[in-house]
């Protein structure tokens, strides 16, 4: 029988040994930032459309991505990309814009983008999200139109935390066209305020760079930051898509996004 990649990290959370599988360039490895540039992206703005952005929310600086926050929209991949291993380094900056300014720096990168632009508020296509926010950073959110055509299944805890299911390895499965399933150290006390941080975050402060890692392998999903294990789904749909990352109204600073190709997922025997 076959032991995937995401079965092996699951098991690595279960003994307390979070692993990361860094993509570093070999096993051809996609730089989706090469030569520093967005050739491989497009921008979508909310009210704009695609590839109007005379406020400059989306630039490359010393080829460093530069996110400014300051109108809500997102860049989104080419192409779609399913079955794969992705490497995101990101910071926050210190820019807060409205209507989040005193509230958590917040964005988020969606994997398994389908359908049209904007779809989801007229800002983002349909989706599922690996959060990126203070304090939150990990969390899963469905992106969806409410149909099962977008779901998530993960183990949780048995209690929620308001109406979000908490990722525990070894809980019980839970399924979601919607809402969310937060990482298993979200802090119960979170509160949407600019600089939170949670007792357990695994987070970097502001300023300094975190690893962002996000293995999808046929329907299953793992989160890693900064080497941990923060969230899995072991099953969703969509499994393929486009890649985007929002501007949600704080800036962002990212370094680099890699993509290693796994193989396909074989049915075992």
């Amino acid at each position: 029988m076959r032991t995937s990649l995401a079965l092996l990290l699951a098991l690595g959370v279960m003994m307390g040994t979070p692993e990361s599988h860094a993509a570093d360039g070999s096993n051809g490895s996609i730089d989706l930032l090469k030569g520093g540039t967005l050739d491989q992206w497009y921008v979508w703005i909310k009210e704009r459309g695609r590839d109007v952005d005379p406020k400059k929310v989306f630039t490359m600086e010393d080829g460093i991505l530069h996110i400014s926050g300051e109108e809500y929209g997102c860049i989104t991949s080419n192409e779609e990309y399913a079955n794969y291993h992705v490497l995101l380094e990101f910071k926050w900056g210190e820019i807060t814009r409205a209507p989040r300014v005193d509230r958590a720096r917040d964005s988020g990168f969606l994997i398994h983008s389908v359908g049209k632009d904007g779809g989801y508020s007229g800002i983002w296509m349909n989706s599922l999200e690996v959060q990126m926010i203070e304090g939150g950073t990990g969390d899963f959110i469905v992106v969806g139109n409410g149909t099962d055509a977008y779901s998530i299944t993960s183990p949780v805890a048995p209690d929620k935390q308001a109406t979000s299911y908490i990722y525990q390895a070894g809980g019980k499965f839970a399924t979601a066209t919607g809402g969310r399933f937060n990482w298993w150290g979200r802090d119960p006390d979170w509160a949407d305020v600019k600089g939170f941080r949670g007792k357990e975050d695994v987070e970097n402060p502001v300023g300094e760079w975190n690893r962002l890692e996000v293995i999808a392998e046929g329907g299953a999903i793992t989160v890693l930051l900064n080497g941990v294990v923060v969230n899995r789904a072991v099953d969703c749909l969509p499994r393929k898509g486009r890649l985007q990352i929002q501007s949600e109204g704080a800036e962002l600073f990212v370094r680099k996004i890699m993509l290693t190709p796994l193989d396909q997922p074989k049915a075992e025997e």
